[in-house]
């Protein structure tokens, strides 16, 4: 049985095929990436590399996989579904068995603005007739811990989330669970709920990186439009400032704080809470 994960050098990607190293084969695996060249430690362990580039769905090669693992895409909302929607008419076409889709979570009901390219994309799967499963992911830790040594250095941390919680889980726990799913029976035409064991404001944020560190750090709420100004200013491009705020807006009035059951049955443990990943930051 061949599984191909896409995006395997990204972030996500990365982690989940090395889950799945440890639970297959090397030789059961295969990647498709938009340069080999960066795949190439996958490629000395055993791992096949395949070229391929959203973008350009002739150069996607999915024929012989028998699970498929579409991490979504990064970039603005209409490229991204365009790209997406490429990758399952070439699974579709090539006679893919199982089609698992990296989303977000209430992806069909959602308010968040990034909800609308997952939501697109979820319903091209039905569409296909592909054996599915959405992973539906909140938001990682990884997100907000990056963002706490700049925070330290200045003793604020800066949001528009107000007193919002959210129940962010860990990328790694993500990851895992994507490899169970891959490499485990009975999740066709089913939709995971993913999410951290608990949710957090960013006061308990700040504090969390205060007593880790013995430092002050200070939660500071701004607007929608003062958060945007912000990351435009410190380098983001428009579109990520933009979506970043429409996430803190949906934090601040509840979309990200229910805590779901679903990756601790699917992982077989305790998600990590956030507290481990300021610790690991």
């Amino acid at each position: 049985m061949t599984t191909l994960i896409t995006g395997a050098t990204g972030h996500l990607g990365a982690l989940t095929v090395d889950h799945l190293l440890r639970r297959v084969p090397a030789s059961d695996l295969a990647v498709s990436v938009r340069d080999p060249a960066k795949a190439a430690a996958l490629a000395a362990r055993g791992v096949e590399v395949r070229r391929g580039d959203f973008d350009h769905p002739e150069s996607l090669d999915f024929v012989g996989v028998d699970r498929l693992l579409l991490i979504s895409t990064d970039g603005p909302d209409e490229a991204r579904i365009a790209k997406q929607a490429n990758a399952v008419r070439v699974a579709q076409e090539a006679g893919v068995g199982h089609l698992v889709y990296s989303s977000v979570v209430d992806a069909p009901t959602s308010p968040l603005g990034l909800a609308a390219v997952h939501r697109a994309t979820e319903e091209l799967v039905r569409a296909s007739g592909i054996p599915f499963t959405f992973l539906r992911n909140g938001m990682y830790h990884e997100n907000y811990t990056l963002q706490l040594p700049g925070a330290l250095e200045r003793g604020v941390l800066v949001g528009s989330a107000g007193d919002g919680r959210n129940a962010s889980a860990s990328r790694d726990d993500l990851a895992l669970a994507a490899a169970v799913v891959l490499t485990t029976d009975g999740h066709e035409n089913t939709a995971y709920e993913l999410t951290g064991p608990s949710a957090w404001t960013f006061a308990e944020l700040a504090d969390l990186a205060s007593r880790k560190t013995g430092k002050p750090l200070a939660y500071r709420n701004v607007t929608d439009e003062e958060y945007v100004a912000g990351l435009t200013a410190a380098g983001f491009p428009a579109f990520v400032a933009e979506i970043f705020a429409d996430i803190h807006a949906g934090i601040r009035t509840g979309v990200l704080a229910e805590v779901r059951p679903d990756l601790e049955k699917l992982i077989g443990r305790p998600a990590t809470p956030v507290a481990d990943a300021v610790s690991a930051s």
